[in-house]
């Protein structure tokens, strides 16, 4: 109770679902059998070189904790170690880490309870921030009668066709879900951080949570879209007739706009959509897909019906734009290698799926379940 007041008193922004259908019962734990998580590599280790290429699994330990660990171990210090990304503390995760292959005699013996060595070889460079390809889910419901686990089955099929709205996720808001008010509170000059890594992590939660009330605005757009008529969709957005015509022609759930930002998926440079008939057809073959805005100075501009939508967004974020670097994050992505079983027997649902780095399954759960998992 204490949690959700909290989340009442900060006024925890909830993004849109994409699909329509009413709450799925289920149950959900984030524990080591209930949620694995298995980092995929960017490219493939050269087998030579002066960096080691841990590959650890771990449970119930950040990533950091888990760094802390091989430190106080093997000798090496906390800034000679690599990794490509963060993973969650609940759950199993595994993922790569890099550190000087000096240290590798002094983890001959490794052993704890939380923390394994699965494997290990040598690359020629460190690992860095975002030398990730994706990674692979493993997720269990449980108490789930067979009405629900058919609805479950139907929701996650059409996230697979269709794909589903890159949301950030809880995690990057915080157990309160306080971290974007403090974010936007420390470029009002309002809150000191000495830290500059928690002060950079709290700008980024205000960066995420504007995508995400875009992202949800394009989500809601894209139903109305779909469900209502030229007339009704002039009066409530104002857009042109012609703007109305080229997005009702469009077959894909989530609609292009004229001047929207694109990216070549699940990889490549960033471009305006100019064309937006070409385009279309790229975005349904997968080739390419929208990117929101994370509002800042690098950030690649949007032009046209695509810039008039985020102005509404991030109007008051500009101000402090200088700030901040900015980019831009996949808003519509897919699903990779997904897969479902059910056990009516245990009443258990297993999920299992591959996502682009930086998307949370967390997300994908909401969805499929369209409500908080963790209430």
């Amino acid at each position: 109770m204490e949690n959700i007041k909290k989340e009442q008193e900060v006024g925890i922004f909830k993004p849109l679902y994409v699909l329509d259908h009413t709450p799925i019962n289920a149950y959900f734990s984030k524990n080591s059998d209930d949620f694995v998580v298995r980092e995929i590599p960017l490219y493939e280790f050269s087998g030579n070189g002066e960096h080691l290429i841990l590959n650890i699994g771990k449970k119930d330990l950040t990533t950091y904790e888990a760094l802390r660990i091989l430190s106080e171990i093997s000798g090496a210090k906390m800034r000679d170690f690599g990794y490509a990304g963060l993973k969650d503390k609940e759950g199993f995760t595994t993922q790569f880490i890099s550190m000087p292959r000096k240290f590798e005699e002094n983890l001959k013996n490794f052993s704890h309870e939380k923390l394994k060595i699965l494997n290990t070889t040598t690359h020629n460079n460190k690992l860095r921030i975002g030398h990730l390809k994706g990674n692979a889910f493993f997720l269990r419901l449980k108490k789930v009668d067979s009405v629900n686990a058919f609805k479950i089955q139907e929701a996650f099929l059409n996230i697979d066709k269709i794909g589903f709205a890159n949301y950030f996720g809880y995690q990057r808001f915080g157990k309160f879900g306080d971290n974007a008010k403090q974010g936007e509170d420390i470029l009002k000059n309002k809150l000191k951080i000495k830290n500059p890594k928690i002060k950079d992590f709290l700008i980024s939660a205000y960066q995420s949570e504007l995508f995400n009330k875009w992202l949800s605005k394009r989500v809601e757009i894209s139903k109305f879209i779909r469900d209502f008529s030229p007339k009704e969709i002039k009066e409530i957005y104002k857009f042109s007739d012609l703007d109305i015509k080229k997005l009702k022609n469009q077959d894909s759930f989530f609609k292009i706009l004229s001047g929207d930002v694109l990216g070549h998926y699940p990889f490549g440079k960033l471009f305006l959509c100019e064309n937006l008939e070409d385009e279309i057809n790229r975005f349904k073959n997968r080739d390419t897909t929208v990117c929101g805005l994370l509002v800042g100075k690098k950030s690649f501009r949007s032009i046209n019906l695509a810039k008039n939508l985020e102005d509404e967004i991030y109007k008051n974020a500009y101000e402090y734009e200088n700030l901040m670097s900015g980019g831009r994050r996949f808003a519509w992505s897919y699903l990779k290698n997904a897969n479902l079983k059910y056990n009516p027997q245990t009443a258990q649902v297993n999920l299992s799926f591959e996502l682009d780095k930086g998307s949370y399954a967390t997300v994908i759960l909401e969805e499929i379940l369209h409500k908080n998992i963790f209430d």
